[in-house]
């Protein structure tokens, strides 16, 4: 988890991005994005660069200036006023500045998906996929497996998504290679679903049925989820035979299990002891 004082770096380099980019295109966002992305897989890299530029015997504007100094006139203006402004900040540890460097790709991307108005596909899809992978251990092994190398992993993705998700799906979908934040394949996929549906001011509910509930229902599930938390929420419905019947939601930290299966185990608990 990012420090308080690393997260104040990446809000002011937030900030600096989204006023650099108020009239910024899709295109345009998309490429300082992959701009952003490249920089991360250098720090990913390179340790002692990441230990130079957090150190803290050295003031923020000098290692703002070192970072200038290698990106200056390789990337754009956009990306090296947001980067210099992140590592003008402060960090606790060097890892920090790789973890929130990514998070800033991903805003972009997201923000790249927004202007194209189709953000809430990029958060239905990346959640499908993430489906999908877990429903396939096989998939999920090869697509998890670090010892394997990226490039081979990266083209599995492509071959999956192209031309089936958008493209910030797939640009997302490869940031969750890396292990976004730190995270596993799968756990990265999670929180890059969860970062889309708070772009969009929702948050997240994934919801398990033993069978699909019809339209009706899951609007009134969701309504009902969005008046306990005060805001919209976006319901990922899982469909798993093995809870028998009722639902299970978990919310964040929240979880409200009224399977089935949860009762039956609870008997079974009961008559054990």
């Amino acid at each position: 988890m990012a420090s308080s004082v690393s997260q104040q770096a990446y809000a002011e380099a937030l900030e600096r991005f989204t006023a650099d980019t108020t009239s910024a295109s899709a295109a345009q966002l998309s490429s300082v994005a992959d701009e952003i992305l490249s920089v991360a897989a250098l720090l990913r890299d390179q340790p002692r660069l990441r230990r130079a530029l957090t150190d803290p015997s050295r003031a923020g504007a000098q290692r703002a200036d070192l970072l200038r100094s290698l990106i200056t006139g390789k990337l754009s203006e956009v990306t090296v006023d947001t980067l210099t402004t992140l590592v003008a900040g402060r960090f606790s540890a060097p890892t920090e500045l790789l973890d929130v460097t990514e998070r800033l790709g991903a805003e972009a991307l997201l923000a790249s998906a927004q202007k194209a108005g189709n953000l809430a596909d990029v958060e239905d899809e990346l959640f499908r996929f993430g489906q999908i992978v877990s429903g396939n251990p096989e998939l999920a092994v090869t697509l998890s497996d670090p010892g394997a190398p990226t490039s081979r992993r990266v083209k599995l993705v492509e071959d999956l998504l192209k031309g089936k998700a958008q493209p910030a799906t797939l640009r997302l979908a490869e940031v969750a290679l890396e292990g976004f934040g730190g995270r596993s394949f799968e756990g990265s996929l999670t929180r890059l679903v969860e970062l889309t549906a708070a772009k969009r001011d929702r948050e997240v509910a994934y919801v398990t049925v033993a069978k699909p509930l019809a339209e009706a229902d899951e609007q009134a599930l969701a309504a009902k989820l969005s008046d306990i938390y005060g805001r919209e929420v976006s319901l990922k419905v899982d469909v798993d035979p093995s809870v028998i019947g009722g639902v299970s939601v978990q919310i964040g930290p929240d979880l409200y299990d009224g399977t089935i299966l949860r009762r039956l185990n609870q008997a079974k608990q009961a008559f054990a002891k």
